[in-house]
């Protein structure tokens, strides 16, 4: 960041505004906004209520140790998470309770686990990798689909206090590899495949390729999912999950954890290329979680609840796992992908289940856009309550077509900010009491301290856009990064002082004190001097009634620095044109003003994504830049790369 960049503009307009609904405010769990106060005043206190609400083997001297920019949260209390997330609803007379609902992709399969049945395969998991010599401390590493044994697992290692590291099923095997080097993983738990659009895709070959030369891992675990007659174990390391765990016991004693004890690795990008391994701990991301989860879905005990997230990523962990798990709240799971066998999918899982609560994506809002409204249509939905959306900036238009196609008009949407290091939801609404402005995050969570400075650690008034920061510890935040203090204190805490937590976010605070985030700071452009937000300019475009998707990024230009180039999606059967051109850049400098203008607008069937369906903006920023956007093998369509560099070119 450099001293002159001192702030970001912000020019998105306001639209609006949506209070509870009646009915909803009258029921819901917080309908008070005195808790805010109390939150401030008490902070402390107010953390401590929450962890009051899990069961501890013994209590916590301290709630708080913060030595900047180390935190500790319940000093010495012992505490195990998968006691949590299952022995105590069943001991609580919840035994017969539905914990997890697993939709397979073929619609023929599905399981259901009771609590009861849970805490039984969970036990026998625990039995079977202390068997294997998996010791408390000793790391796992996941690489499966989305399938019942890997929450199954995560709470099997918990119990026995080995730290879990789940990669996302979709990776390469060289990603796979440098986790579990890293990592110094004991254990492998892989599949020999998984099910997407119809298709049987091989995981099994891209973990033996990512065991090449891997020096610690001891066992490999392989769960049978597609019954492949044609894969061969070693012997001496290969295991398979069914023979191993069908003749345990169901009781496992739950190993008595320290508050601070790892409870967590989870790899994330880092700017140098290396993957970051951000450490969460037990008692307090626990806490956090759980008390996130309760009060912004407004959690109640007869909620079906479905956060349609991977748990490869940090939301399934913190929000199809052990949140809802802790809260004893019934969990859907599904394998596959929203467009199979059609892509009336999702909608046909909520009339299925009878859903209550929908936590999903922006990027999957917008496909459901361009896909149209006839595919819900064509589904009952009246038991959605409550919409959620997490992992990017939601446009207005994205945010409005969410409320009024998929939640009826009815459903509040809680616009969630959060981070893989945040472990939980930091700036969201609370659904009794908070006025949503469609693309706003709100406010932070009750005792959260967020705030917006320039580049010189100046707090920035109403509507300046800047840097979002942190300013003060929150239960389930990152403890360090893993065999790598000084990368923790250098990412995270160095910018400003080494207790202001620097999120790597733009925004800016209207004067309603509502968080508006405009994306990643490298989301950021220099236009002239002027610093815009490629999510606003995105938003701008998808606005216009021709437009389904939008990615914005940077090319560099001699005089301007750089210039804003739009990646455009049309909707339904449009076809680009220099009219159309002349038109979007026109909507686009009504809404962001002439310097927002993109200098060129390319109009395309796809973008590059991942497997969760991000756009990819750093191989669009290397092709406009004209450099090697390397290996795309880990992307969802690597063929649309090709055909962009040709339109580039």
């Amino acid at each position: 960041m450099s001293e002159k960049e001192s702030h970001i503009e912000s020019r998105l307009e306001e639209g609006k505004i949506y209070p509870p609904p009646k009915e909803f405010k009258k029921n819901a769990n917080i309908d008070d906004p005195g808790i805010y106060e109390y939150a401030e005043k008490n902070y402390e206190k107010f953390w401590e209520e929450f962890a009051e609400r899990l069961d501890w083997y013994e209590k916590w001297d301290e709630v708080l140790e913060w030595n900047p920019p180390y935190a500790k949260w319940f000093l010495n209390g012992k505490i195990n998470a998968s006691y949590n997330c299952v022995d105590r609803h069943v001991e609580n007379g919840k035994g017969d309770k539905t914990a997890i609902i697993w939709e397979g992709e073929p619609t023929d399969e599905t399981k259901e686990y009771t609590f009861t049945e849970l805490k039984d395969e969970v036990c026998k998991f625990a039995n079977a990798l202390k068997e294997l010599g998996v010791e408390k401390g000793d790391i796992v590493t996941f690489y499966l689909p989305m399938i019942p044994e890997l929450a199954i697992g995560l709470l099997a290692c918990s119990r026995i206090g080995a730290p879990h590291s789940v990669v996302f099923g979709g990776f390469s095997p060289t990603a796979l590899h440098e986790r579990l080097e890293d990592s110094q993983s004991k254990v492998l738990v892989t599949a020999d495949g998984y099910y997407r659009r119809g298709k049987e895709l091989k995981m099994w070959e891209n973990a033996l390729e990512a065991l090449e030369n891997a020096t610690s891992v001891d066992k490999v675990i392989a769960v049978d999912r597609l019954g492949r007659d044609d894969i061969t174990l070693d012997e001496e390391r290969d295991v398979y999950y069914h023979e191993i765990t069908e003749n345990q016991a169901t009781e496992c004693e739950p190993e008595k954890m320290d508050s601070e004890d790892m409870l967590f690795l989870m790899y994330t990008s880092g700017t140098t290329g290396k993957p970051k391994g951000v450490v969460h701990t037990t008692g307090g991301y626990l806490t956090g979680t759980s008390a996130t989860h309760k009060w912004v879905f407004d959690i109640k005990d007869d909620d079906i609840y479905w956060c349609t997230a991977d748990i490869g990523w940090i939301t399934g962990h913190s929000y199809i796992v052990y949140g809802p798990l802790a809260n004893g709240t019934t969990t859907i799971m599904y394998e596959g992908s929203p467009d199979y066998p059609d892509k009336d999918r999702f909608w046909e899982i909520v009339e299925k289940y009878d859903v209550t609560v929908l936590y999903t994506a922006p990027t999957a809002i917008r496909l459901f856009m361009k896909w149209g409204r006839k595919y819900p249509d064509k589904h009952d939905m009246s038991t959605l309550r409550l919409l959620g959306s997490v992992g990017e900036p939601i446009n207005p238009k994205a945010w409005e077509w969410y409320h009024e196609v998929i939640g009826g008009g009815n459903c509040p949407i809680v616009d969630t900010w959060w981070q893989t290091e945040t472990g939980m939801i930091l700036i969201t609404p609370l659904p009794g009491i908070t006025d949503l402005k469609p693309g706003s995050a709100t406010k932070p969570f009750p005792g959260l301290k967020a705030d917006i400075y320039d580049a010189e650690g100046n707090s920035l008034p109403p509507n300046q856009g800047g840097y979002l920061v942190i300013k003060r510890p929150w239960p389930s935040m990152l403890r360090t990064l893993y065999e790598d203090p000084e990368r923790y204190e250098d990412t995270y805490w160095s910018e400003y002082s080494s207790d202001i937590y620097f999120a790597g976010d733009g925004a800016r605070v209207d004067e309603d004190g509502y968080f508006w985030v405009v994306g990643r700071i490298d989301d950021v452009l220099n236009v002239a001097g002027h610093r815009l937000s490629t999510m606003e300019m995105e938003s701008a475009l998808v606005d216009h009634p021709a437009v389904a998707e939008a990615a914005v990024v940077g090319r560099p230009d001699e005089v301007k620095g750089h210039v804003p180039v739009a990646y455009v999606i049309l909707e339904g059967e449009r076809e680009g044109s220099e009219e159309l051109v002349q038109e979007l850049r026109s909507h686009v400098g009504k809404i962001i003003g002439p310097i927002g203008k993109p200098a060129a607008v390319r109009f395309s069937s796809d973008l590059p994504k991942t497997r969760s369906g991000k756009i990819m903006r750093r191989i669009l920023k290397k092709l406009e830049a004209g450099e090697d956007y390397g290996d795309t093998s880990t992307l969802r369509n690597p063929n649309i790369v090709e055909q962009l560099k040709k339109m580039v070119e």
